[in-house]
């Protein structure tokens, strides 16, 4: 999912604002979520390192991911300090914060496949009979009201 934050200072008031945008469908990015801070000791959080930020920034209807959290204090580290910026936005792709795959591929030592079906063989009529030798047809009665077999 593609989200951007932005952060806004309002220096003014003391208030920083933080405004949660995804993107619903490609090109189509739709707000969800703002929240407000105070200025002064969301900057402090933020000059004292990430745990103390990532703390400050979390709320019971804002929790962004570690991931997140990294990028957010990795990319506002400048606005904070610097006093001329009043407005960031951060993008965000968690799709890139997955695991690259990798090939899955048996080496020589693994085992065989092959030989493990092929070790059980065959099933013989008997052994097939034996497994089903129950009729499977479902009886009902008309008195039977029980509603997982109706």
């Amino acid at each position: 999912m593609k989200q951007k934050i932005r952060f806004e200072k309002n220096v003014k008031d003391g208030k920083l604002t933080v405004l949660e945008s995804s993107e619903v469908d490609p090109g189509v990015i739709m707000p969800l979520h703002e929240e407000t801070y105070d200025l002064a000791r969301m900057t402090a959080a933020a000059t004292e390192g990430l745990d103390p930020f990532a703390q400050m920034l979390r709320r019971r209807t804002f929790f962004p991911t570690r991931d997140l959290c990294i990028k957010l204090f990795e990319e506002t580290v400048d606005f904070f300090t610097d006093e001329t910026q009043d407005k960031v936005i951060v993008e965000y792709v968690d799709a890139e914060t997955l695991p690259d795959e990798e090939e899955f591929q048996l080496e020589d030592d693994d085992v065989e496949l092959d030989a493990l079906l092929d070790e059980d063989g065959d099933s013989k009529e008997d052994e097939i009979k034996e497994i089903d030798h129950e009729d499977d047809t479902p009886r009902f009665t008309p008195e039977d009201t029980s509603e997982h077999e109706n």
